[in-house]
């Protein structure tokens, strides 16, 4: 997230860290969970909460912990009020030795989506420091289910008339029954 649709800044600087580590564990106040419940699609986002082990790695740091939120949806079938749980486990590694890619080629700002154990490396540490507010909301937001179902609602297709008249009636009328004109 940058910082215009970062409501929910936490920075922790590198040399912030002790070299036993730090935990931070966050609550999101009502201001912010109302800022960003519009970026996730959400109707409320009553609770959002993250907990973090923040370690030093060389010049860098890394970053275990979960996201954990109630939000508020829209059933996609029943269009219904509901209420889902996002808990997202979060494993970063930052290094001040990767070079930042601009968010306009593909790139991410600072925090997103990568565990340290993917082949990918680790994110970019962008002036000596992390922002673990923002790591939060990108979590929060990975962890949304576009698609949210009350339990039991299915699709159901209109029922078809059985009569002659659908969309392309009038199209197979003017179609030459096969075998003639060949």
């Amino acid at each position: 997230m940058d910082k215009a649709t970062n409501p929910w800044p936490v920075p922790v600087a590198v040399e912030d860290v002790p070299e036993a580590g730090l935990h931070v564990e966050l609550e999101a106040p009502e201001a912010v969970r109302a800022a960003l419940a519009p970026l996730g699609g959400l109707r409320e986002l009553p609770e959002l909460t993250a907990v973090f082990d923040v370690t030093r790695r060389g010049a860098g740091l890394r970053v275990l912990g979960r996201v954990k939120a109630r939000v508020g949806q829209t059933c996609v079938v029943t269009l219904e009020p509901l209420e889902n749980a996002v808990d997202e486990e979060v494993d970063l590694l930052f290094s001040p030795d990767v070079a930042a890619v601009p968010e306009a080629e593909g790139g991410h700002h600072q925090s997103i989506g990568h565990t340290a154990d993917e082949d990918e490396g680790p994110e970019p540490l962008i002036g000596g420091a992390i922002d673990l507010g923002a790591i939060a909301g990108e979590f929060l937001m990975l962890g949304i289910d576009p698609y949210p179902r009350k339990p039991g609602a299915e699709f159901e297709a209109p029922a078809r008339d059985d009569g002659t008249e659908h969309p392309f009636a009038a199209l197979a009328a003017l179609k030459k029954p096969s075998g003639e004109g060949k």
